[in-house]
């Protein structure tokens, strides 16, 4: 199983908003690297969900429930199906993330555009630790 980080704006699609739909196709992905990650989707894998905006945070956790595919509504983009899993007990905020100087070089931390990438496991291990799941 692997890990991915999910961006959404929560005022276009939230955590809240897959909970109440159980399921969603993740769409909308332009950026050729975050393209790429949702090419690296396999069913099982986890999709660390983050609000954008305001919030920026790590809010919740998703399923990645097929195999990439796709956009027939976009030809530079792919899809996948998600299905929620839960809310983040706590959310853990970009600040907390930048401050643990654990992850400096990961895309998240580095290129804040992009909307959609792998995540280190040692990512899932510090949120753990962090009290969010």
């Amino acid at each position: 199983m692997a890990y991915f980080l999910a961006k959404t704006d929560p005022d276009t699609y939230s955590l809240d908003d897959l909970k109440r739909d159980g399921k969603t196709e993740w769409d909308g992905v332009r950026n050729p690297a975050a393209v790429n990650a949702i090419k690296e989707m396999k069913p099982g894998d986890t999709a660390v969900i983050y609000h954008t905006g305001d919030e920026k945070a790590v809010v919740g956790l998703a399923k990645v429930v097929s195999e990439p595919r796709p956009d027939p509504n976009d030809e530079r983009s792919w899809v996948a199906d998600f299905e929620y899993v839960k809310h983040a007990k706590k959310p853990v905020t970009l600040r907390q993330i930048k401050e643990s100087h654990q992850f400096d070089d990961w895309a998240l931390v580095r290129i804040g555009r992009l909307s959609t990438m792998p995540a280190p496991e040692k990512f899932w291990d510090w949120l753990q630790k962090q009290g969010a799941f």
